[in-house]
C-alpha cells in the first residue's frame, strides 16, 4: 500500500479526495493522521479521537464493474474486514452494528464512513474512512465507546494495527471483486448485532418498537420484524437502538 502519514488534517477522507484529484493514486492508497480536527461519521456525525492515541485513516478502493445498485456491499465487506482483523487481535466479542459500526463487548470501538464516486451507473472508486479506538482510555460520558487498550490493558503499536486492518480489507475485497454477494450476505448477517433477537428500538417519532432484525435490503435498509409480525424497512436515521 502507498501510505501517506500526516500530523494533522481536517479529515482524512477530504485529504484523500483532494489527493486523488491531483494525482494518479494507486489502489489501496492510505492516508493516516495523528490528529483529525473535523472527523466525521455517518451522516455528518462527529468522530471524537484524542490526538496520537487512535487510528484515523482513509483507504482508496478502485472498482472495475461494481454497479450503483450493489454499493452497500462495500459497507458490508469493509465492516467484515475490520471485524475479522480485530478478532485476530482481541479475545472479546466483536460484532457489526448496522450499518457499519464495530462493537466490542457492546460498546463502539470503530466507525466507518464510505464516500462513493459514481459514474455511468457504476462505482468507480470509494474512499473508506475508518476511526478505530486504540490507545485512548477515557471517552466523553455521552459516547458509549471502548478502545483496544481498555479491553486488553496493553498499549498497541498503531502501525501494526493499521497494517492488520488494511491487509484484511485487501483479502476481503476478493469477495466483492468476484461478486460473491451471497457469501457476503450470509457472513454479514451472521456477524450482525441483534440479528434475529427480539429487542427494543425507537423510530424517528420516538415511538417505542419491539422487534427483531431479519435482514438488510440491497440498498442498505434494515428490515425489522415487529412483535405484531409486520415487517418494516428503516433508513439509518429512522431507527434508534435502545
Amino acid at each position: 500500500m502507498h501510505l501517506i502519514k500526516l500530523n494533522a488534517t481536517e479529515s482524512t477522507n477530504t485529504f484523500l479526495k483532494e489527493y486523488i484529484r491531483k494525482n494518479d493514486a494507486e489502489n489501496y492508497t492510505v492516508v493516516c493522521a495523528k490528529d483529525q480536527t473535523k472527523g466525521r461519521g455517518q451522516y455528518n456525525a462527529s468522530w471524537f479521537s484524542k490526538s496520537g492515541k487512535n487510528l484515523t485513516f482513509s483507504v482508496l478502493l478502485k472498482f472495475r464493474s461494481l454497479s450503483v445498485e450493489d454499493r452497500f456491499y462495500i459497507s458490508k465487506i469493509i465492516s467484515l474486514a475490520v471485524k475479522v482483523a480485530l478478532v485476530k487481535l482481541l479475545p472479546n466479542k466483536i460484532v457489526v452494528k448496522w450499518p457499519n459500526d464495530i462493537l466490542a463487548d457492546e460498546k463502539k470501538i470503530a466507525g466507518i464512513l464510505i464516500e462513493n464516486s459514481l459514474k455511468n451507473g457504476i462505482v468507480s472508486h470509494s474512499i473508506v474512512g475508518i476511526g478505530l479506538n486504540v490507545n485512548q482510555e477515557q471517552f466523553p460520558k455521552q459516547i458509549d465507546a471502548i478502545s483496544m487498550k481498555n479491553l486488553s490493558g496493553s498499549q498497541w503499536d498503531l502501525d501494526v494495527v493499521l497494517t492488520a486492518i488494511v491487509d484484511s480489507i485487501k483479502s476481503h475485497m476478493y469477495f466483492l471483486e468476484n461478486r460473491k454477494f451471497t457469501e457476503i450476505d450470509v457472513e454479514y448477517l451472521d456477524e450482525l448485532y441483534r440479528f434475529d433477537i427480539m429487542s427494543n428500538y425507537k423510530d424517528s417519532n420516538n415511538n417505542l418498537l419491539k422487534g427483531k432484525i431479519v435482514g438488510v435490503s440491497q440498498n442498505g435498509k434494515l428490515l425489522l420484524e415487529l412483535d405484531s409480525k409486520e415487517r418494516k424497512e428503516f433508513e439509518i436515521k429512522e431507527l434508534k437502538f435502545v
